[in-house]
Parts: structure tokens; C-alpha cells; sequence
């Protein structure tokens, strides 16, 4: 959909309070999941409305994202970062980010649970805040338990500065339209993890419908750098493509490292 048709439909949604609505019943009729987006009717506001499937998104008590605040210090194992340099043949542009697919890109140990990579992704502005700020990137790495269906997510933020030699074959490879591009370029994951350590850790959700609570959340305190023209080129792809924070509610939220 081009910028002027897109434009032209979210007007419409918002001149037809019922439409997101209407949309949401004729595609369960169709037998697919509704549509959903970032802005208007089917906005994050509304995702807990749209299909009964996304009532955590609305009811839910552990969502993500959230403010980084007055973390409770305590003495965790580090996570076991065991990923695997991955080629990008399977860069995707899925509507609503920019997604690298990583079948073999190694696994991670946390509390003594390995989770397998499965994809990295990103987010503008970032989806967690540290004490109130947003940075403009954030990168989600997605992890399912061996074994379950668990998840684990480890998240990183990027502020304006140096250009990022890694993300630069990610950019060059990723479609502008909706579908797969791909690169014979070799990355490796573990270079989109800063060098300190320190994190925050805590219970939540996927942070895009169905909104499940079934995550367990590491994200990093120290932030990588990306040049204003990288980080420009994604904001042009979406220019908003992040969920509100969530109330914490009584959970805890950990730091180490």
C-alpha cells in the first residue's frame, strides 16, 4: 500500500469509529487474524478488542513494554549468549518491522533453560523506556524454550551517534515493501550487544498481538550507537512502529550485572 492510500484509509478509520471494528469481524469471518497496527482504530489502544485471541492485550496484568525504574539490585547468573554468525538469506519486511529469521543462530541459557534464536527485530522509537526517555532503535532478539513454549527476549536500545557496521547489511538487504529480501552477507548477533553487561531483568508479554504473557524479558542498561542516517532510513519505513509502555503493576522489576 503506498503512503497516499494508507493515508487516505487511515482517515477513513478514524471518520468510522466502527470500521476497525467491522474490519476485525469480516476477517475472522475469512478465517484470518484482523488486522492491526500501531495508530487509529486498530491502534494499540483497541488490539484487545479486535479478536478474542488478543484479550491479553487489553485484560493482561504482565505486559510489555515498560519504564526501566527503581530496579530492585540483585544477584543473577548472567545470560549464556551462545548465538552463531548467521547469513542474511531471510530479511523480512512484514508490515510492521523489519524482521532478520535466524533457524540457525545458536541459543541462549537463562536460569538454566535453554532458548533457541529464532529471529531479531526492530523497533522506532524503542519500546521500553529507561526513567521516562526513549531511544530512537530498539532490538528485539526472540528466543523459544527448547521444549516449551516459553519465550525469551533480549532487548537492546541504539542512540544517534556512529554509524553501526552491523546494521548496515541489514539495511542494505531490507525490502521497502512488504516481503523477503535477502544478502549473502555474514553478521554476528552478538556484535548488537554492548560490551557492559549491566541489564534489566523482569516478567511481560509479547509486546505485538496476541500480547501473550508468556516472556521473560533481559534488557540491556547500555545502549549501542546507529548514525542519524541509519537510523532515518527506518524511520522512513515506520515511522512508529512501537507499543506505548505498560503499567508494571506489582511486579518486580531486577538489575544486575
Amino acid at each position: 500500500m503506498n503512503r497516499r492510500h494508507f493515508l487516505q484509509a487511515g482517515g477513513a478509520m478514524l471518520a468510522c469509529p466502527l470500521c476497525g471494528a467491522l474490519a476485525a469481524r469480516a476477517a475472522r469471518a475469512a478465517g484470518n487474524k484482523p488486522h492491526w497496527s500501531y495508530g487509529g482504530a486498530s491502534g494499540p489502544d483497541a488490539w484487545g478488542t479486535l479478536d478474542p485471541a488478543y484479550g491479553a492485550c487489553g485484560a493482561g496484568t504482565q505486559q510489555s513494554p515498560i519504564d526501566l525504574n527503581a530496579a530492585v539490585r540483585a544477584e543473577l547468573a548472567p545470560v549464556g549468549v551462545r548465538w552463531q554468525r548467521v547469513t542474511l538469506d531471510s530479511v523480512v519486511n512484514n508490515g510492521h518491522t523489519i524482521q532478520v529469521n535466524t533457524p540457525q543462530g545458536g541459543h541462549i541459557e537463562l536460569d538454566g533453560v535453554r532458548y533457541d534464536l529464532l529471529q531479531f527485530h526492530f523497533h522506532h522509537l524503542s519500546e521500553h523506556t529507561l526513567e521516562g526517555r526513549h531511544f530512537p532503535l530498539e532490538v528485539h532478539f526472540v528466543h523459544k524454550a527448547a521444549g516449551g513454549d516459553g519465550l525469551a527476549v533480549i532487548g537492546v536500545f541504539f542512540e544517534e551517534g556512529a554509524e553501526n557496521p552491523v546494521l548496515a547489511p541489514v539495511w542494505q538487504a531490507m525490502p521497502r515493501q512488504e516481503g523477503e529480501g535477502a544478502s549473502a552477507a555474514v553478521i554476528d548477533p552478538a556484535a548488537l550487544l554492548p560490551a557492559s553487561r549491566a541489564a534489566f531483568r523482569y516478567a511481560g508479554s509479547l509486546t505485538t498481538p496476541p500480547c501473550s504473557e508468556i516472556v521473560s524479558w533481559t534488557v540491556f542498561a547500555a545502549p549501542l550507537s546507529a548514525s542519524g542516517g541509519q537510523i532515518a532510513a527506518f524511520a522512513e519505513l515506520f515511522p512508529n512502529n512501537f507499543r506505548p509502555v505498560q503499567p508494571r503493576n506489582r511486579r518486580f522489576l531486577l538489575t544486575a550485572g
